[in-house]
């Protein structure tokens, strides 16, 4: 399949994927719109796959609605839950974000070894838009960025936000999925109070080196025999 086909096919899916999400929380395209700081019209060309939001876009979208930004690469409905997320100032978020994905974009490029001119010339865009996709003048579309990062063997979620407002908020979702995924017997255990100091011990081993382990285990050998 040829590259612009693919970019065109992932920005109907990730169209249909924003508006279903918008639609289960019950938040009108102005409310998303006033949310990441652009129109409603431009928000609204999202949806209908006419544009396509950038990556820092897409998880201030998450982070509005309250969503793990990987649902956005899979292919599932969703429930009616409420959204419910402390508000930051979205759009000011998202312009450094820009910022950061263009300068790892870089980043990425310079490790490949590969010019500005021959990655623009792989995915039929102009070395000017590359250009300013680098320096943070200009969002990525997301299908632009997945076939950029494809040609240089670069993987989005390393372009994920790990350290801002959205990133903590992406690595708590993820710890209450990983809760939930534990067997009901180990989520009853780690609920009850008196059993932290066992986590806490058991936190403390996992920080352990292999020498420093396999030492407490043989003084504990010792003191048992």
């Amino acid at each position: 399949m040829e590259i612009k086909t693919r970019i065109q096919l992932r920005a109907k899916t990730l169209g249909a994927l924003m508006k279903d999400a918008r639609l289960a929380s019950r938040r009108s395209m102005k409310d998303c719109a006033e949310a990441l700081g652009i129109s409603p019209s431009t928000y609204s060309s999202f949806e209908k796959a006419r544009k396509s939001p950038s990556l820092p876009e897409l998880e201030a979208f998450a982070y509005f609605l309250n969503l793990p930004v990987s649902h956005f690469w899979g292919t599932e409905a969703l429930s009616d839950d409420e959204p419910a997320t402390e508000q930051f100032d979205l759009p000011r978020l998202v312009t450094i974000r820009q910022r950061i994905i263009g300068a790892m974009l870089r980043q990425e490029r310079i490790k490949a070894s590969i010019s500005m001119k021959a990655l623009a010339k792989e995915i039929d865009i102009p070395k000017s838009r590359l250009k300013a996709y680098e320096l943070g003048e200009r969002e990525i579309p997301i299908p632009e960025l997945e076939a950029l990062l494809a040609v240089i063997g670069a993987r989005i979620d390393n372009f994920f936000d790990q350290d801002g407002p959205i990133g903590q908020w992406m690595i708590r979702q993820q710890a209450i999925k990983d809760f939930l995924d534990l067997p009901p017997e180990l989520q009853a255990f780690v609920r009850e109070p008196i059993n932290r100091p066992y986590l806490e011990l058991a936190q403390q081993l996992h920080e352990l080196s292999a020498d420093k382990l396999r030492s407490v285990a043989e003084g504990i050998l010792d003191i048992t025999f």
